[in-house]
């Protein structure tokens, strides 16, 4: 359907990646459908992982099952957790209503960031499946987000998806990943212009205009701060989402 796109924007630290010398794979089949069971307010663990490796999904206070809600996949950093793949929207979800799905990758970093596309991705399909039967999802507000490694696969996962996810936010990414492109998400970035562990000037101020030469819309913000995700840009992240329109 999509053509793999050439993208090649990596920072020092793992040099130039040619996004056409690697298999493409990270489909998705999961997709929001009309739920079969019910499901509780507030945080549960997923139970579907192996090795101590799991996932979180937290539910708004306002959830009705008649009113499909808006869905983030939050996507942790290298040696990061679910728990900590939700702090930059879990105050926020209650009054935005958001539905958070935070799967936790099943080694230290995501699969493709340091080969191809696997178990992280199948674990991911896994995941979504298991949300959409239990919570009624709006298809048309379906965004997957990510914090550094977690941005970087945020970045592949959702272009390759972008039939499925309408918007993608990569908080401090690192590299654009091997990608079939599907549709045309809308991407929000940020980077912090003193971040130690990506620079800004190898990554993210690489990444926006190669995203915005293959015609992706693009909303940028930087900050003076380092690798992290500011509660200011957390919460322009969120209004971005709500008033953004679906994927051109």
């Amino acid at each position: 359907m999509g053509t793999v796109g050439a993208f090649a924007a990596a920072c020092d630290l793992g040099g130039v990646k040619d996004a056409l010398a690697r298999t493409v794979g990270g489909r998705l089949t999961a997709r929001p459908r009309a739920p079969t069971t019910s499901v509780a307010l507030g945080e549960q663990q997923l139970s579907l992982g192996e090795g101590g490796r799991d996932g979180i999904l937290y539910v708004p206070s306002g959830y009705v099952a008649t009113n499909p809600a808006p869905l983030v996949l939050m996507l942790h950093g290298a040696t990061g957790s679910a728990r900590g793949a939700l702090r930059p929207f879990r105050e926020l979800a209650d009054d935005a209503g958001l539905v958070l799905l935070a799967p936790e990758s099943r080694g230290t970093t995501w699969d493709a960031i340091r080969g191809d596309y696997g178990p992280d991705i199948a674990f991911i399909d896994r995941a979504l499946a298991w949300v959409f039967e239990r919570v009624a999802v709006d298809p048309a507000r379906l965004t997957i987000e990510g914090f550094s490694d977690g941005a970087t696969y945020a970045i592949g996962v959702g272009l390759t998806n972008g039939d499925l996810f309408q918007r993608v936010i990569a908080f401090s990414p690192g590299f654009i990943l091997p990608v079939d492109a599907h549709a045309r998400p809308r991407v929000f970035i940020s980077h912090g212009t003193r971040d130690q562990i990506l620079p800004i000037d190898q990554c993210s101020r690489r990444i926006v205009p190669l995203l915005e030469r293959e015609r992706y819309e693009v909303e940028y913000h930087e900050f003076d701060g380092p690798h992290a995700v500011p509660p200011t840009i957390a919460k322009d992240a969120v209004a971005w989402m709500a008033t953004t329109p679906a994927r051109g």
